[in-house]
């Protein structure tokens, strides 16, 4: 008998979940739903179809409030609909219904000329503007035809009224849900820097630019991304500098994704990023509004996402991942020496643990000899092969960096180093590792967390392992070949249409490290910004007319 048909499972019974239904019922609903793509004049029409829309009969949350609407004189059956928990409730009661349902010289108003008391006499045209114009005393009202727009508005957060007769609804702005307040940021802080990050709140996100930027030539596009969601998207960039071949390379990319719902920007990364990443980040993501400015005033483009506090900055290179927004709010000399303990720091978490099981396997001619007799006494007692010491110190401590994040922030801290100093201590004292391992993990532990962008450092953790097994095996040719992959697959890579090694794409210089700021006279030329020049070739004119004098 077959090994798979032992633990074969077969239902007694057969259930099926399929309705009965003719044959025509798919079409005829679909038929119903183009013909009512459109409103009507019919505000009965109109209501059911709002009711259909959004299971009035089980939604909670969903509020219809009928009501009369008193205009010139005459009376109209009108109803608001708005999802409660979304809507400012003052702001409806006295900014909507209140003008509408009250009589005030508005409303009660008859002495306009293309206003009569009968309702069939009455242009329609007349009415939707009378209202539009007198009635709504709201700084934010639109127009609607279709019912798409009207449901994905209530979505939204926004109140839509219907009046009977028009086929014509108004879209009201009344958002008035919770949302977190702009704080310090939680992930890239900075010391010397402004200390604001971005909010759930694309709205409020786009505020934090425009404050910033404060120049009109900052434009926000809105993309709505997801046939399901819409999730609300913009795409930032400054007219006058971005090239127009990357925004238009932007948008094509963000109008061409055919997905349900969207509902982080870290699925935004994934959908709109160049071919193969080989785990390697391609696009920059960012809490902080200051480090999205400088990107958008070298040429770049920003990317941000309704429900979610974190920007794509697109194109992004190797450099920008090592980079920190407080490298230009510090000294050159202070920056510069910043900048090479990240270079540093790079290369122990990618390449020392490999480098080091690499020579005590295969170069031990390397170690100095007081070294290595003390290495070899260390793993004396050692009944295990290096390379199990390595990965199992090296598993041990991502687990306790994960654990570390996952706990309460309380008690986090004080379980990574609790848990590193008493698994380290055991692990020595029970002879399962040797001590010069566990310095070893420690320094690339500790290196991984100087690394600026969590993503970049993510994957340098991940490809840490890939050098260790090349090391074991090859020893320094494992190592060599390992970095001539690497190499070739980093020059591969391509940020929209930008070189990923690109040295000189950041405004912080012309290579890795930074100039003065008063000499960083030109944005980056592999973006073809419409302006190359972003200072004056003397900057500081006050110090030139002093020598002048």
């Amino acid at each position: 008998m077959d090994f798979k048909n032992i633990f074969k499972y077969e239902p007694k019974y057969a259930y099926s979940f399929n309705l009965q239904s003719t044959g025509n019922t798919i079409s005829q609903k679909q038929d119903f739903e183009e013909i009512r793509e459109t409103l009507t004049n019919s505000i009965t029409q109109n209501r059911d179809y709002i009711q259909s829309k959004f299971n009035i009969l089980i939604n909670s949350d969903i509020i219809i409030r009928d009501f009369t609407l008193l205009c010139n004189g005459t009376e109209y059956n009108a109803f608001l609909v708005y999802i409660d928990g979304l809507v400012d409730s003052i702001n409806i009661n006295h900014f909507v219904l209140e003008p509408l349902m009250l009589r005030n010289t508005s409303n009660t108003y008859i002495n306009k000329p293309s206003f009569e008391i009968k309702k069939s006499e009455i242009k329609e045209d007349e009415l939707i503007n009378y209202i539009y114009n007198s009635l709504v005393p709201n700084n934010n009202i639109s127009k609607q035809t279709h019912f798409g727009k009207v449901i994905s508005d209530i979505n939204s957060g926004n109140c839509i009224l219907f009046v009977d007769t028009l086929d014509t609804a108004f879209d009201i702005d009344a958002k008035g849900f919770k949302q977190r307040n702009i704080d310090r940021p939680q992930i890239e802080n900075v010391i010397k820097g402004p200390q604001e990050a971005f909010v759930e709140n694309i709205r409020t996100n786009t505020s934090l630019l425009r404050r910033v930027v404060n120049n009109q030539n900052l434009i926000i596009e809105n993309i709505e991304i997801g046939k399901l969601s819409r999730t609300k998207c913009a795409l930032c960039y400054m007219q006058n500098i971005a090239n127009g071949d990357l925004i238009a390379e932007a948008k094509y990319r963000l109008n061409n994704i055919a997905i349900d719902s969207l509902i982080s920007s870290g699925e935004l990364e994934q959908l709109i990023q160049d071919g193969k990443s080989f785990g390697i980040p391609q696009i920059l993501s960012t809490e902080r509004p200051d480090k999205c400015v400088k990107g958008l005033y070298q040429g770049r483009a920003v990317i941000l996402v309704n429900g979610n506090p974190y920007a794509l900055i697109i194109p992004s290179v190797m450099t920008d991942f090592l980079a920190s927004p407080e490298d230009s709010n510090l000294i050159p000399l202070f920056a510069n020496f910043l900048k090479a303990i990240r270079f540093i720091a790079f290369l122990i978490t990618l390449l020392l643990p490999g480098m080091y099981i690499a020579i005590t396997n295969f170069h031990q001619e390397l170690f100095p000899t007081e070294l290595l007799f003390s290495i070899l006494v260390a793993r004396e007692n050692v009944p295990f092969p290096i390379i199990f010491e390595l990965l199992l110190m090296e598993v041990s401590f991502e687990l306790i960096r994960e654990g570390g994040l996952r706990t309460p922030s309380a008690i986090g801290s004080t379980l990574g180093i609790v848990g590193a100093l008493i698994l380290g201590d055991a692990a020595v004292s029970a002879n399962v590792v040797s001590p010069i391992l566990i310095i070893v993990v420690a320094i690339t532990g500790l290196s991984s967390f100087v690394i600026p962008n969590f993503s970049f450092g993510f994957h340098l953790r991940i490809y840490r392992f890939i050098f260790i097994i090349l090391g074991y095996i090859c020893g320094f040719l494992g190592i060599g070949i390992g970095i001539y992959f690497y190499l070739v697959t980093i020059c591969s890579i391509r940020s929209f249409g930008v070189s990923y090694i690109s040295p000189n794409i950041s405004n912080l210089g012309l290579k890795y490290f930074i100039l003065p700021f008063w000499k960083q006279e030109n944005r980056n030329s592999l973006l073809s910004p419409k302006k190359i020049n972003s200072q004056s070739k003397y900057s500081m004119k006050w110090k030139k007319e002093n020598i002048n004098g």
